[in-house]
């Protein structure tokens, strides 16, 4: 078994600094601390994307679609769907990308080098 403390895990830079807690064969979570007024522009990942609002409250975009979310809201995003994610007064994020990694994440040339 592991544990993990997401209030006690420091993540300094907030958006800046996510916290890798955990790589296994089909999944990664990472711990990802907004700062108030810190958002995570618009952007998109090759994996599916679970993110949970572990504390705080964050504001979830994407084309044509927002939501207001506060602790215990969990969000999926299909892989390669574009979002904005962003907290007013600050929020700690628990991202699960699956399955890991996903299609393309790694450019070929990488995938030869590191045998991924």
């Amino acid at each position: 078994m592991e544990r993990w403390d997401l209030e006690a895990i420091e993540t300094p830079g907030g958006s800046t600094s996510p916290v890798v807690l955990a790589t296994a064969d089909q999944a990664r979570a990472v711990l990802i601390g907004l700062q108030p007024g810190q958002s995570l522009r618009d952007h998109e990942v090759k994996e599916g994307a679970w993110v949970l609002v572990a504390s705080g409250n964050a504001k979830f975009e994407t084309d044509g679609d927002s939501v207001d979310a506060g602790p215990g809201t969990l969000v999926r995003f299909a892989p390669g769907e574009r979002r904005t994610v962003s907290s007013a007064a600050g929020a700690r994020l628990l991202l699960f990308l699956a399955p890991w990694p996903g299609k393309g994440h790694y450019r070929a040339e990488e995938q030869a080098v590191g045998g991924f």
